[in-house]
């Protein structure tokens, strides 16, 4: 079994003393909270540690290790659970916690006894993903304000870091600690997280604990268990038995960036580009990161990936799918119960990036962002849009305070049943009438807005199917009419259909719409089989 951790680190100078910090924090903490390993003692999983937040509403299962036949008994919150340890295993569950921000304390206790301490019962998040998840509060656009600001602990928003860890088969233990936010934990933590926990636990007035594990640069697929691949003939001919072939050019292709690293070396010169990094193989993160949480009680979880699947956008109408429903499984049966595998799903869309199109085309970005608004069909799933967020030059944007903020307003809505408008508009209908396309729309509140200036971002075609921009105006409440002159009998609409999508069209609310298209025509990355 491989094994291979890794603890946060950004390329940007300046950055590594900040997780050096961070790191060497996390590890001083578990040092002094680790029990003595000379006998067999009772020990909780490290997700139960002091400063932890306890899901409140739910079932909570609390498990760890012990000598085979010791009785183990659990207090909290005026409940008592027993249980006795099976394989050097046990479990107990409590039943549903009510919310409280004053402290109080766990015990486990056998032979010996172990004490949880500051422990506050509230909601619990899961933020996992790639590298705008991995994007660090102190690089974040308004990041070094907030973390200004909290120059105390902030004692209901509480932390929890996954290291870095690829396996090849599922892990259960894991190396880490809750602490609570303050400007030391804040600082390294995922921006869009803190920002996304910061408003929630504003709205809710309740503690917020908020679980990152993420990984710059990866893909769904190692974030899914294997066994989910492999129930897909096709996802596992693509990704399963392809891997050795991409595995085999990794190594063929480092082994070239060597030599010639050598060669540079011996002149005195460095490579002008970084090594090749292997491919990612399935679910060596869900084995190292994901498995080892479950089944820790959450509310629901948020998934910021898909930059690395973007040229693969139609396997990912598949993929992203069946990670929501593998990883909510995998809840509901190792904690044998319903509730924890209903937890709430939110995706944030990819955002805008690369050079602007003058003229409509292809983009495999909005078909990826297509693939993740039908994920969101899915019951108590969800999508934000942040076609307002992105960057032309940058693959990581710093605005993700607005993606925080409108992924707390998609929970409050989704998980929690506020009745609220927590999406901008989507497409709802397409009629034509005579040489004009008329679009209606959901979520669009008490009406709909083209922001900064006349609608634009409308594509539409004829029988051609050759887009060109269209005259687009707000003719009704939700109500959006798309012309061309050269355009007498209209077929489809496109809007914001780009890498970088310039639409201006939202809800008065203040969110934007989302992209999309009404057509069914072939797409780039759909492969030639599959067009048949």
């Amino acid at each position: 079994m491989s094994f291979s951790p890794s603890f946060p680190h950004h390329r940007r100078r300046g950055s590594w003393r900040a997780d050096r910090w961070y790191a060497l924090l996390l590890a001083v903490g578990m040092l002094a909270a680790a029990p003595p390993a000379a006998r067999a003692d009772v020990r909780l999983h490290a997700l139960f540690t002091d400063n932890m937040v306890l899901q409140r509403g739910l079932p909570v299962t609390v498990w760890g290790t012990a000598e085979n036949g010791e009785n183990i008994v659990v207090k909290f919150q005026g409940q008592t659970v027993k249980s006795t340890a099976k394989d050097g295993k046990w479990s107990v569950k409590l039943s549903p916690l009510l919310g409280n921000a004053t402290p109080d304390v766990l015990t486990a206790e056998g032979k010996n006894k172990v004490q949880v301490q500051n422990v506050v019962v509230g909601e619990v998040w899961l933020c996992s993903g790639q590298s705008n998840m991995d994007f660090p509060l102190h690089r974040a656009e308004n990041g070094p304000a907030a973390i200004e600001a909290a120059t105390n602990p902030l004692p209901n928003l509480r932390l929890f870091f996954v290291p870095r860890v690829k396996a090849d088969a599922p892990l259960s233990e894991i190396n880490s600690q809750w602490v609570p936010a303050n400007a030391v934990t804040m600082s390294n933590f995922s921006a869009v997280a803190f920002f996304f926990g910061r408003d929630l636990q504003k709205a809710l007035n309740t503690p917020v604990g908020l679980i990152q594990a993420s990984w710059g640069g990866s893909t769904a697929e190692a974030w899914m268990n294997r066994k989910a691949i492999e129930g897909q003939p096709e996802l596992a001919r693509d990704l399963l038995d392809a891997y050795p072939q991409s595995f085999q050019r990794y190594k063929e292709a480092k082994a070239r960036y060597d030599r010639e690293a050598e060669e540079l070396a011996r002149e005195g010169r460095k490579p002008a580009q970084p090594a090749p990094t292997p491919p990612w193989k399935v679910g060596e993160l869900y084995n190292g990161m994901i498995s080892p949480l479950i089944p820790i009680a959450i509310r629901g979880a948020v998934w910021y990936q898909s930059e690395a699947n973007v040229s693969r956008a139609w396997q990912y109408r598949t993929l992203l799918p069946e990670l929501i429903r593998t990883w909510r499984t995998e809840w509901r049966n190792a904690s044998r119960g319903v509730e924890q595998g209903n937890f709430t799903f939110l995706t944030v869309q990819l955002a805008p990036f690369g050079k602007i199109q003058d003229e409509p085309g292809p983009s495999a970005w909005a078909e990826l962002r297509e693939a993740q608004l039908l994920a969101a069909r899915l019951p108590k799933a969800g999508t934000v849009v942040i076609t307002d967020a992105g960057d032309e030059n940058d693959l990581h944007p710093v605005h993700k305070e607005p993606v925080g903020a409108r992924l707390a307003i998609a929970a409050r809505g989704i998980a929690y049943g506020e009745k609220l408008i927590f999406s901008g508009p989507t497409l709802r209908n397409l009629s034509i009438k005579n040489d004009k396309a008329q679009v209606t729309f959901n979520y669009f509140g008490t009406g709909l807005d083209a922001r900064g200036g006349p609608l634009r971002g409308f594509a539409i075609c004829g029988d051609d199917q050759k887009f060109v921009w269209g005259k687009a105006l707000i003719t009704g409440t939700n109500v959006v009419t798309v012309s061309h002159p050269d355009i007498k009998r209209p077929v489809a609409v496109r809007y914001g259909w780009a890498d970088y999508p310039t639409g201006n069209l939202w809800n008065r609310i203040g969110l934007p719409a989302s992209p999309f298209r009404t057509d069914d025509f072939p797409l780039t990355t759909r492969p030639a089989a599959a067009k048949k």
